[in-house]
């Protein structure tokens, strides 16, 4: 079903300079794991306070990821604390995928994530809950997750190539911090009273700690009141 993706996305200068200067990189990458370009799909695991995506790679036919590198988000706008509405500034935490790719943005490459999701617009108590949240080079942003331009080349490409191997849906997941039991202790302390935001992370941290100890992508529904449920 995809496999002329990787063909389309070369008709453009900035995908096939990515592939020019990122490709053994990356297949050397890839190879330390065992894993090839036809076969690998990908989960990115992102924690705004450490400013880091992780990205974890698996083939198409295991079932556990593993963890292969980490980018420095090098912009962050906003502060702790999940996007609510548009303007205001913040980067989405929960439980997202990429949703589309730009290989001609005006921040050099950048792939879209699904927000708002579900679970977002049934929290959001604001019309209009914002969106286009990239994750993209440059190092400038509003909202978003930016990388250095040579970063995203190697992201991007990764991208494309699990995009290529039939992996639609490349799972997001945005988290406040690392949500480990003593950084939970650490920021419930911080963030003593807001009720609803220490609520919506304890519900982020069950999907974090699940993902942490099968690592496996999440089976996740979101109920009527937009929590967060995991199968």
């Amino acid at each position: 079903m995809y496999k002329d993706f990787l063909t389309e996305q070369m008709k453009f200068e900035r995908v096939r300079t990515a592939v020019k200067d990122k490709q053994e990189i990356i297949e050397k990458l890839l190879r330390e794991h065992e894993i090839a370009t036809d076969n690998v799909h990908l989960l990115l695991v992102v924690t705004k306070d450490n400013d880091c995506i992780d990205v974890y790679a698996k083939t198409k036919h295991q079932t556990s990821y593993q963890k292969i590198h980490s980018y420095k988000i090098c912009s962050r706008s906003g502060h702790l604390g999940p996007k609510r509405k548009q303007g205001d500034g913040q980067v989405p935490e929960g439980f997202y995928y990429i949703d589309r790719f730009n290989p001609v943005s005006n921040f050099y490459l950048s792939m879209g994530i699904n927000y708002p999701n579900q679970s977002d617009k049934r929290k959001s108590s604001y019309p209009d809950p914002g969106g286009d949240i990239f994750i993209h080079g440059s190092c400038v942003t509003i909202g978003c997750l930016p990388i250095t331009d040579d970063s995203i080349k190697e992201l991007y490409l990764l991208a494309v190539y699990a995009k290529n191997n039939g992996q639609d849906r490349i799972p997001v997941y945005i988290f406040p911090f690392r949500m480990t039991d003593q950084q939970i202790l650490n920021y419930y302390a911080e963030y003593k009273g807001n009720d609803a935001l220490l609520s919506f992370w304890k519900n982020l941290k069950t999907g974090f700690d699940l993902f942490m100890k099968e690592q496996k992508e999440l089976n996740i529904k979101v109920n009527a009141n937009g929590d967060y449920s995991y199968h």
